[in-house]
């Protein structure tokens, strides 16, 4: 039993006895932890693809991003409204992928904590037993635990068969298959110690330590090249806003920059800690990284496939829209060629009323005349245009008062 419950119980109690279930199937410290790399990243798949999906939505929307930080990049209150505006309507999360990144990184500090102590969480024995054994195997055996406390418990669990008569002696009580201990070796490897850089010295030149000495360096690469593909991947669906792919937007945005930056850093990170903690950890990762490379590969396929109806959509509107300024552009151009001094008359509705109606009234004007011919009356032209302001098309501009006379002379003083 445990001394006391802790959240994180969650995850190593049962991982812990998923490992120990596949190690007595295998027999095989080695293929049980690669087994179970890929039972986890299956497991995760769901979250894996949310995170994945999240990603190729921002990866898409960054020709947009741009051209909003163009036009308004002197107000950035304007260019944070237009964004935010842009992420609601594509229905994207601003920090849904990186959160759904962390989850694995959740996962695997728990998964450290069974690596580290697999007495305590593959053999199921309580902290203080486990305390005990490794406090009794260091009196009788002092050179084994010279390194990293931390890992003590690993090298107790393999070596827990030589000492049992040591531990008996004390007292302890210990269940059966904790008296079988854990046997780490896989492929020459153990898989409990933790690698070192000095391999190439003759003292320590073995395939144990080259080996061991290996796995970090390929997980680190491995990494690299996730990261490369996931990268490559997500680009292969940047497209501007008639749905064509613009690479070069790109391989210049902000994103393009950070996975580049991560894709030398995080492997780095990886390579660092992978001489740090027991080579078991890094096959982990290792296996790990190769199970999600595979992952993001059929990920990326199957919402490309959605993604690329979205664009055909998108491209068909903006072929349809560019055939509509090109007929606008044909007519234009005939216009052109039709007046090519660009001399136009005024059709205002207002004018071609008044022409309208000059022309009726000298309809009438003729039919009146000619009307009064017929009865042999002489009607002179003046007379037609027997309005008070003298002006047949503005009878009244000069006002009903309007007296020609006024000003002859004859106003008396």
């Amino acid at each position: 039993m445990f001394l006391a419950f802790k959240l994180s119980d969650l995850i190593t109690i049962p991982f812990g006895y998923m490992l120990e279930w596949m190690y007595n199937l295998t027999n095989s410290y080695g293929l049980a932890l690669i087994l179970f790399a890929i039972l986890v990243q299956v497991v995760m798949t769901p979250i894996t693809a949310k995170s994945k999906k999240s990603m190729m939505k921002m990866s898409r929307l960054q020709p947009r991003l741009q051209d909003i930080q163009k036009r308004y990049a002197d107000d950035q209150v304007k260019q944070s409204q237009a964004m935010q505006a842009l992420y609601k309507e594509e229905g994207v999360s601003m920090t849904g992928g990186c959160l759904w990144g962390f989850v694995p990184m959740l996962i695997l500090i728990p998964l450290y904590a069974v690596v580290r102590q697999p007495i305590t969480y593959m053999l199921h024995e309580t902290v203080e037993v486990s305390q005990q054994i490794i406090a009794t195997m260091s009196k009788a055996a002092p050179e084994l635990f010279t390194g990293n406390a931390f890992y003590h418990e690993m090298i107790a669990a393999q070596h827990i068969p030589e000492f049992l008569e040591e531990l008996k002696a004390a007292g302890i009580a210990l269940n059966e298959s904790t008296m079988a201990g854990i046997n780490f070796s896989f492929l020459g490897i153990d898989m409990g110690i933790v690698p070192q850089f000095n391999i190439f010295a003759w003292s320590a030149f073995s395939w144990a330590n080259i080996g061991a000495f290996l796995i970090p360096v390929l997980s680190a690469a491995s990494q690299v090249l996730t990261m490369y593909i996931s990268t490559k991947m997500n680009n292969s669906v940047v497209t501007n806003e008639k749905g064509v792919q613009d690479e070069e937007t790109a391989n210049n945005s902000q994103m393009a920059q950070t996975n580049k930056t991560m894709m030398y850093m995080m492997p780095l990170m990886s390579l660092w800690i992978g001489f740090t903690v027991p080579t078991a950890l890094s096959l982990y990762w290792l296996v790990g990284g190769v199970v999600r490379t595979a992952q993001d590969v059929m990920l990326t396929k199957k919402y490309r496939t959605i993604y690329d109806a979205e664009d055909a959509i998108r491209l068909q509107k903006a072929m349809e829209q560019d055939r509509i300024e090109a007929e606008k552009e044909r007519i234009r151009a005939e216009r052109r060629a039709a007046n090519p001094d660009g001399i136009t008359t005024n059709t205002s509705k207002k004018k071609l009323q008044k022409e309208q109606q000059a022309k009726e009234a000298a309809a009438k004007a003729a039919a009146a005349k000619e009307y009064a011919a017929k009865k042999g009356e002489v009607v002179d032209d003046d007379d037609v245009i027997d309005v008070m302001s003298g002006i047949v098309e503005r009878p009244y501009c000069k006002g009903r008062a309007y007296d020609p006379n006024r000003y002859n002379g004859n106003v008396e003083e």
